[in-house]
């Protein structure tokens, strides 16, 4: 959802396909129970502190800027997401994925457990766990996370991907993945590359890090 302008505090909002399951069975189960503010569109650069019209006016061009139209789309949409974190916070919590890129051989495995830093007096691991999103499916024949057992984990992660070249998210405390053992998808190539995001679902905090499968002769 977003504020329609800056002036009429006005929501615009619509239901996930999910959302719309519940509401049509009309029988009280579609509650909104909680709710995420993000700030995808905003561009703190042009936070201006040497405005010559004063300080009314340094945020001026970050109040002007246009906002994106809700769509539900969860891998596309609030990807910067605002976060409430204890009072008194001196760092931001950052990932470890224990790689800052991966390279892979086909039909190889690889079992990726994320790590918060600076999260909550320490590092440690998120009890919500870690949202996965490979950019491009079709080089994994496995790609699945394991250790979070909610309805919403279960329905990402059983859910089927449909088409070529397309995004697929997971949720999890550990990320499975099995390369893929499709010879032509390589073409003429002896590799494939996509990116992997990961997020803590308790922290907001995000990496994103390349990934290359290499074509086994």
């Amino acid at each position: 959802m977003g504020y329609l302008n800056n002036s009429v505090v006005t929501v615009d909002a619509i239901l996930t396909t999910k959302g719309r399951e519940l509401l049509a069975k009309n029988d009280g189960s579609f509650r909104i129970t909680q709710f995420a503010l993000a700030d995808d569109e905003i561009n703190y650069t042009l936070y201006n502190p040497t405005h010559p019209s004063g300080s009314a006016y340094y945020g001026e061009a970050l109040q002007n800027m246009p906002l994106l139209e809700a769509f539900p789309q969860e891998t596309q949409v609030m990807k910067y997401k605002l976060t409430t974190l204890p009072r008194g916070t001196a760092k931001l919590p950052i990932l470890d994925l224990g790689y800052s890129a991966i390279v892979i051989k086909q039909g190889a495995s690889l079992a990726i457990t994320p790590q918060t830093l600076n999260y909550l007096g320490g590092n440690t691991f998120e009890s919500s766990g870690y949202t996965a999103t490979i950019s491009d499916v079709r080089l994994f024949n496995t790609f699945e996370g394991v250790g979070i057992n909610t309805p919403q984990a279960q329905a990402l992660n059983t859910s089927t991907t449909l088409g070529t070249n397309v995004s697929k998210t997971v949720v999890g405390t550990t990320i499975n993945l099995r390369a893929t053992t499709i010879n032509t998808l390589f073409g003429s190539s002896t590799q494939l590359q996509a990116t992997l995001t990961v997020e803590g679902r308790d922290s907001g905090a995000r990496i994103t890090i390349p990934v290359t499968v290499t074509k086994v002769s």
